[in-house]
């Protein structure tokens, strides 16, 4: 019985999917999680009471509000979305990104990204069915322009994803290199800017001046992570597209309502991205004082870390042992040889992942 299952699924199941390995996420029960760049601050006690009262009159057994309109304008109006410009809400990003690759796939398309980059645009690629090209950023993880651009010109991308700040490398691309991707692709250019709550530099504020531009958001990091939130913004006759391959309902009830009351609630998420910012440059500090650790720029809520040579995988174990959970990025791609990433926590945290790498570099 196992051997007919096992060929009736090879039959059927495309081969690129067959190929592919889940994304991983690993079981962090009882460590200090600092590997998926959450907010590691909860809310004030009278706002879960405030929160609890709403969801308490929130009713669940209708639909939801299939636009999310009430939530979309609260998000245009908080993120300052340019006006005449629209926005869409997805479950997450990585919905915004499979609904982006279902409407521009198609015979003789692809996907170009840079790399190290976010992993869900090659694995969505596949998903939908286009080819993905990744270029190597810079050893300084800077865009190289040069292979961007003859990368562009041979294969033609229907879609160009820049992650600004970039995950996992924690840098901000330089501006007019992002401007000059944006207007030699030939196709869409989504600037992802998930860490947006931990810099000053934005997109957004260019949309519209470029007809082939849309900017990707999420509220995780700002402290949603739990909601599982993320809105594009652009063009109106763009995003008319997307919306037609948005799932019906795809925000649920609960969701809406919670997003909406956080929003309600900015300056107390805004506080805490300027405690996390604070902490980063100061857990930056420790880390490049340790013997052999290079500690590269960051403008996110994360810092990349390169061990001593063939010291990143006995480093993150060891961590581990004492209770951290980072991520370990080497053998991941070429450029991120002998690299920990880990993200900022609160201060005890972040202590404590000093300490315990102090007394692995001795």
């Amino acid at each position: 019985m196992s051997d007919e299952i096992d060929s009736l699924v090879a039959h059927w199941v495309r081969p690129e999917i067959r190929r592919l390995t889940p994304y991983q996420v690993q079981d962090a029960s009882g460590l200090v999680k600092l590997d998926a760049m959450e907010n590691p601050y909860t809310w004030p006690e009278a706002l879960r009471d405030e929160w609890a009262d709403l969801l308490r009159q929130t009713d669940v057994n209708r639909y939801p509000d299939p636009a999310a309109r009430s939530l979309t304008e609260r998000l245009a109006e908080c993120m300052d979305v340019p006006e005449g410009m629209q926005v869409i809400l997805g479950n997450g990003s990585d919905e915004i990104i499979q609904m982006i690759g279902m409407s521009l796939s198609g015979p003789g398309r692809c996907v170009l990204s840079v790399e190290p980059g976010f992993v869900m645009y090659r694995m969505i690629s596949t998903f939908c069915g286009m080819p993905y090209v990744g270029v190597p950023l810079g050893e300084d993880f800077s865009l190289d322009m040069a292979a961007i651009r003859q990368a562009m010109d041979e294969h033609q991308p229907a879609v160009v994803y820049l992650a600004y700040p970039n995950n996992p490398t924690g840098n901000l691309f330089d501006e007019d290199a992002v401007c000059e991707v944006i207007e030699a692709a030939p196709g869409l250019v989504v600037v992802d800017e998930a860490y947006a709550p931990f810099t000053d530099a934005s997109f957004l504020p260019r949309l519209g001046a470029f007809d082939n531009l849309v900017v990707m958001r999420t509220v995780s990091k700002m402290g949603l992570a739990g909601l599982r939130l993320g809105f594009l913004a652009g063009p109106p006759a763009w995003l008319a597209e997307f919306d037609k391959v948005r799932l019906p309902y795809n925000i649920n009830v609960l969701t809406q309502v919670s997003a909406e009351f956080a929003l309600r609630h900015k300056a107390v998420f805004d506080e805490q991205t300027a405690r996390i910012r604070e902490e980063r440059g100061r857990l930056a500090t420790a880390l490049a004082a340790l013997p052999g650790v290079t500690v590269f720029p960051s403008q996110a809520n994360f810092l990349l870390l390169r061990t001593p040579p063939g010291r990143a995988g006995a480093w993150f174990e060891g961590l581990k042992a004492r209770g951290v959970l980072v991520k370990n990025m080497d053998g991941g791609h070429p450029l991120l040889a002998d690299c920990l990433r880990i993200t900022v926590g609160r201060p005890e945290e972040n202590d404590a992942v000093v300490e315990g790498l102090r007394e692995l570099a001795d």
